[in-house]
């Protein structure tokens, strides 16, 4: 009969003494051990190249892999996780094939395992998540949607506080702008814009939160920044606020902005500018991008054929819509009344076209931005507006 279940390595040690004796064959001892010669003979063998140790059960693991790793591609990988200390194994791998792709590199996996074993990975906690809870614009093709924001801002050494601007293009991710500034104000950020749009034209969205300088508390969220915005063609669009994670794929440009560039800070603005730069043009031409199929974002980015004009354009009206000037302090005559509208609009024509027997809706340019009670001389609620805007824009965009 085989071994004994729970003494095994006791009855090994018993054949390996009576073995020794010499007073059996090799045959004799098996029979009476119920064991058979192969078995016998193996773990002599075992004993002879071990000792007592050799008795016990042994790894059935392989001592050599055919798709092992080599040494020179350990270290071939390890250089550019060294230069790229913050990437993760897909990335690696991805940048590895691309420059040189006649080497058969290992598995992204086997690849981590390699970082996890030299101490270069780090944990991650798992983000939930979230879907937006209304719609927003889905790009089919570069500069349909612009995303913009502040990352937060953070100390120089010097002591001065850092705002760095991000721009990105939503449908390829490139970053067109990462811009170190001292101020987040209309005068010091619209600079900054009109260089972007000079550089690759205009998109027709440009997606923000809805923060300074971007949008304002006033009417519609508009800010002199959107009103700039749409005076030029752009229809501005914001997240919901609170909800960062509808503009999921610039936050995570962030987090990425805030590991390879923000530490250490450092001199002054200036300097963090040139450090900037640097990261992108890492991030545009060097860093793949896993939800791009691991291509760069200027392989596939283009610039808008939507040139930026010589001469900002006027705002008009189709007849039938009536024309309001806003005045110097945000209001305009309706009806014999004076009705406050927004600063944000002070100098501007808006129009207002009849919905039916009571409501009118206001529009700047092309877009509805809120509904006028004539009855009430008083602006709709944003909530009760939203669903007449909303069919509105699909008309006027479908």
């Amino acid at each position: 009969m085989p071994w004994k279940e729970t003494t095994v390595l006791d009855d090994r040690i018993t054949f390996i003494a009576m073995y020794l004796t010499e007073e059996l064959s090799m045959a004799a001892l098996c029979r009476t051990l119920g064991i058979s010669r192969k078995t016998g003979y193996k773990f002599v063998q075992r004993y002879q190249c071990y000792g007592p140790e050799g008795l016990s059960d042994l790894s059935r693991a392989t001592h050599h892999h055919p798709n092992g790793v080599t040494e020179e591609l350990q270290e071939r990988i390890l250089a550019c996780k060294a230069a790229h200390p913050t990437w993760g194994p897909r990335k690696l791998r991805a940048v590895l094939h691309r420059d040189i792709p006649d080497i058969r590199w290992p598995a992204a996996s086997t690849i981590g395992t390699l970082l996890h074993s030299r101490g270069l990975t780090v944990s991650r906690k798992r983000r939930l998540q979230a879907t937006p809870s209304y719609t927003l614009t889905q790009p089919g093709d570069p500069n349909d949607v612009w995303c913009a924001d502040f990352k937060g801002h953070f100390a120089l050494v010097n002591g001065q506080r850092c705002h760095p601007l991000t721009i990105t293009d939503a449908y390829t991710r490139t970053l067109l702008r990462c811009q170190a500034l001292a101020r987040t104000d209309t005068e010091t950020v619209k600079p900054i814009w009109v260089a972007a749009f000079r550089e690759y034209g205009m998109p027709k969205i440009i997606r923000s939160d809805n923060g300074a300088p971007f949008a304002s508390n006033g009417l519609a969220g508009l800010s002199r920044l959107s009103v700039w915005w749409i005076k030029l063609g752009i229809r501005p669009e914001r997240i919901k606020p609170g909800h960062p994670e509808q503009n999921g794929q610039h936050e995570r440009m962030h987090l990425t902005l805030k590991m390879e560039a923000t530490k250490p800070p450092q001199a002054d603005i200036r300097a963090q500018q040139r450090v900037f730069d640097r990261f992108r043009h890492d991030y545009n031409t060097i860093r793949p991008h896993e939800a791009l199929g691991q291509i760069t974002p200027a392989s596939l980015y283009t610039p808008s054929p939507r040139s930026y004009p010589l001469r900002l354009p006027e705002v008009q009206y189709p007849s039938g819509v009536q024309s309001r000037h806003v005045r110097t302090d945000g209001r305009i005559r309706w009806s014999g009344e004076m009705i406050f509208v927004s600063e944000s609009l002070i100098g501007e024509h808006i129009g207002l076209d009849q919905l039916d027997d009571r409501h009118f809706v206001l529009y700047f340019g092309p877009l509805p931005l809120a509904v006028l009670d004539d009855h009430t001389r008083s602006w709709l609620p944003p909530k009760t507006a939203a669903k007449t805007i909303q069919t509105l824009l699909k008309e006027n965009l479908g």
